[in-house]
Parts: C-alpha cells; structure tokens; sequence
C-alpha cells in the first residue's frame, strides 16, 4: 500500500511545543527530523513573528527535541531557519576537528542570505556540507527534505564532487546549488527560486551571491 504524502511528511518532522521568550504565547511547530538527528548537540532554530507570536525568536533544541533554552532576537525574519549549532564540528579525514560554522565568517555569510531572500523571486537558501548535513536553511520544508535526499543519493552514487546542482520543479520552481570552497572548508550553497524565474537568470543571481560570499573573505 503507498503511503500517502500527509503520512511521509509526518515521518519527517516532529512537532514541539515552542513558547515565545517575550511574551511567552506558545504554539506547536514541525521541525524536520533528519536536522535534529544530523546535529551532535544543539540546532538553533530561528522562527519568525506570525508562527508562534508576532515576536521573532531563537529555540535551541538537543538530540531529544528537549527545548534547552531561548534567545531575543533583534532582527526580522521571513522564514523559519535552522543552524547547526556552533559547538558541534566535523571531523575531516586529516583527523583535525573543523566546521565552516567555526569561523567567525559564518555569520556574515547567513547575514547576506537573509538579506538576498525577497519572498518573491528567491524564496529560501541553504548551506550544507558536500554529503548533505545542513548548516543552516532557510528552505521551506519540502524543498529541504528534497534537497538532503539528493545529496544523500549523490553521495550514496558517489558524486559529491560535482560542482554545480540545477533542478526544475514540476511547479516551475527551481533549486540551484554551488560548490564553494572557503580556507578549506568545502560546502554547498542552496537558492530555491519561484516559478517566476527563469533557469538561466537563476544561475545568473547564484554566481551574483558567490561573488559577494568571496568579497566577505
């Protein structure tokens, strides 16, 4: 019997309890499962107002879903966003314990996704490694699920060393990915664009953002 889509989508997220820092009006909110478990400590998830309040705020939840603290933020967001936590790391085949989200770059980098987000033609971004963990995203949920699934594949095929990832929804939505590679640190940059942009001004805004990524350096 296939399952239907309702039914997968509630394998994949685990609804918690989230109650706002501020105000303390609380609201149950999904949070896709394959992000907790790939962490070895803490995600940030950052919500924005309209979801729980009308307050934007930071949730730090460990491996068990367990709700370890909250954050005031003084910033606006338009999407939900998760990050690794700043604690775990990543383990290289060196043996040397190493993370894009270690450096101090990290931020400017998800400062300048979140300005490139306009809710109209570039609807959410990511960072993840080259085998699929996620560092942060600002994805919708769906486009997420997809995008981790296909890195998984790539990496199961052994094709993580492509350089460059294009992908048309049936929807005319569209997934673009880029290599980058920053002090050693390897990861992928993700843009999700709506139906209204073509494939090839898609590309043209991802090369746009990876020259404004290299000019932070």
């Amino acid at each position: 019997m296939i399952k239907s889509k309702e039914a997968n989508y509630e394998e994949q997220v685990r609804e918690v309890k989230l109650a706002c820092p501020i105000c303390s009006k609380s609201n149950e909110i999904s949070i896709p499962l394959k992000i907790i478990n790939q962490s070895k400590q803490l995600t940030t998830v950052s919500v924005p107002s309209g979801l729980v309040c009308e307050h934007t705020f930071q949730a730090f939840i460990d491996k068990n879903f367990k709700i370890r603290g909250y954050q005031k933020v003084d910033y606006e967001l338009s999407k939900m966003e998760f990050l690794e936590s700043t604690d775990d790391s990543t383990e290289t085949s060196e043996g040397q314990v190493s993370s894009l989200n270690t450096l101090p770059l990290f931020q400017d980098i998800i400062t300048l996704l979140r300005t490139t987000v306009d809710d109209r033609e570039i609807l959410g971004s990511g960072l993840f490694t080259i085998d699929g963990k996620v560092l942060y995203s600002s994805l919708p949920q769906s486009t997420l699920f997809n995008t981790i699934k296909e890195f998984e594949v790539r990496k199961e095929k052994g094709l993580i060393g492509l350089k460059k990832m294009l992908l048309e929804l049936g929807n005319d939505e569209k997934v673009c990915s880029q290599y980058m590679e920053i002090y050693n640190y390897q990861f992928i940059l993700v843009l999700f664009f709506s139906s209204f942009v073509r494939m090839g001004m898609g590309i043209l805004l991802l090369n746009k953002l990876v020259q404004k990524i290299e000019k932070l350096i």
